[in-house]
């Protein structure tokens, strides 16, 4: 009889979680930003029918990258929980932070067991609230710990070096249109630091707004009105670089 290999625990959590950053990695990247009236979800997605993110709850918001039947059999399991939480309890009772929770143990018991491999999957949870204070956003990796993050945060693909980016320049109080095009700007930077232009129809957004008067504050941007936004982020954009000219200029002349 011969003699089965040992593995260190430390090297087989070591090679479990190197697989699942490689099978997430492959994915597109996807980035969630706070801006004035709530949260936005921006990811480059050709199909129009399988969706990176999705609504949960009134004021929660899912998002995910990786292997798409893996991640929609988590959010389909945090619908549930939602749903029976807020029937049996009260629908405040439903927050991102719980739901965090139930995403975390289920992504750390399935990536502790040896039965099955890792989920190829990185999900971002995010609630919006009643100020910019008081939004919440969950990333968690495929691990299942859990990370608070603030402002803005990116997944999938070259997460690491579009976070760089955006910490870089994101700020609070942005509008949907500057927050929308600071998104696609990071979306669409290259490895090698090279840019490439993504159109409107690879695009998906979604929105958690806060000035929506329904309880339910979840909403997809499409079409014309994505087109639009585009468009506004542009010209807001030039109109800010123009301005700093200006102003470059006119401190030459006080010097002066």
């Amino acid at each position: 009889m011969s003699t089965p290999f040992y593995v260190s625990p430390q090297q087989a959590m070591a090679d479990r979680a190197e697989y699942a950053r490689k099978g997430i990695a492959r994915g597109r990247s996807l980035v969630v930003l706070q801006y004035a009236d709530g949260i936005v979800f921006v990811g480059e997605n050709p199909s129009r029918a399988l969706h990176k993110f999705s609504e949960i709850y009134d004021r929660i918001g899912f998002a995910a990258a990786g292997k798409y039947n893996e991640y929609e059999n988590l959010r389909i399991g945090g619908v549930r929980y939602a749903d029976l939480r807020g029937y049996t309890y009260d629908r405040d009772d439903v927050t991102a932070r719980g739901l965090a929770n139930v995403y975390a143990q289920t992504l750390g018991t399935i990536f502790s067991s040896q039965a099955e491999k890792p989920y190829e999957v990185e999900l971002v949870v995010a609630e919006v609230g009643d100020s910019p204070d008081s939004d919440q956003i969950y990333r968690l990796p495929h691990d299942g710990s859990i990370v608070d993050e603030h402002g803005s945060v990116a997944v999938g693909g070259n997460a690491e070096q579009i976070s760089g980016y955006l910490d870089q320049r994101h700020r609070d109080g942005m509008t949907l249109a500057e927050a929308l095009k600071l998104a696609v700007q990071a979306l669409s930077r290259d490895t090698n630091g090279s840019e490439r232009e993504i159109p409107a129809e690879r695009l998906e957004v979604a929105v958690l707004d806060r000035t929506r008067p329904q309880q339910r504050k979840f909403k997809r941007i499409v079409g014309g009105q994505l087109s639009r936004l585009l468009d506004s982020g542009a010209a807001a954009g030039e109109v800010s670089a123009e301005s700093g000219t200006e102003s470059e200029s006119d401190s030459g002349s006080d010097e002066e």
